[in-house]
């Protein structure tokens, strides 16, 4: 999937952002196979050429720092070429990053992250914290948040009313 239509100062018009974001939500929804909360992240270079795709994966690899946005910022920096500086990526991401997570993407110069569902209790890119915005850092991403949020925010619903009738069949 190529950016078609948006430019270095930016990521472009709403139709741009939503098709981006419906790789991220694809990908999210590989995660509940293994029982993993559906959230989806891809890094897109420059030039708006999909680099790398990974949705959570902390309960597969029984690692708490495998998250979709740490996993694809890994797979991008292998492909990138210039070594672990993601400079001119973009991460789209199906939820607001955690604090873990944001301090990820200043570290690799991701210059724009998009997200979907905002994430009120945990969020770090303006929710509850804002760590890419810290004026105090030599790294601040672009962000846009809310990228078709009702339906990133849908797939949290589903799969947590999901676990919630599991561990409760009688209510």
């Amino acid at each position: 999937m190529r950016w078609g239509g948006a430019d270095r100062r930016g990521i472009g018009p709403a139709g741009v952002r939503e098709r981006l974001m419906r790789a991220a939500i694809e990908v999210a929804g590989q995660a509940p196979r293994t029982g993993d909360v559906p959230i989806g992240a891809v890094v897109f270079g420059p030039d708006g050429a999909e680099l790398a795709r990974a949705c959570n994966a902390r309960e597969a690899l029984g690692d708490p720092t495998a998250h979709a946005e740490l996993l694809a910022i890994r797979a991008a920096a292998r492909r990138h070429g210039d070594g672990w500086r993601l400079g001119g990526c973009t991460l789209v991401v199906t939820v607001e990053p955690c604090t873990m997570c944001a301090g990820a993407l200043v570290a690799a110069r991701i210059d724009r992250v998009v997200f979907g569902a905002w994430e009120p209790r945990t969020g770090a890119v303006g929710s509850l914290w804002d760590v890419v915005r810290d004026r105090r850092l030599n790294h601040r991403p672009e962000v846009v948040g809310g990228v078709l949020a009702e339906e990133c925010a849908a797939l949290l619903d589903d799969f947590f009313a999901g676990h919630r009738a599991e561990n409760h069949p009688f209510g």
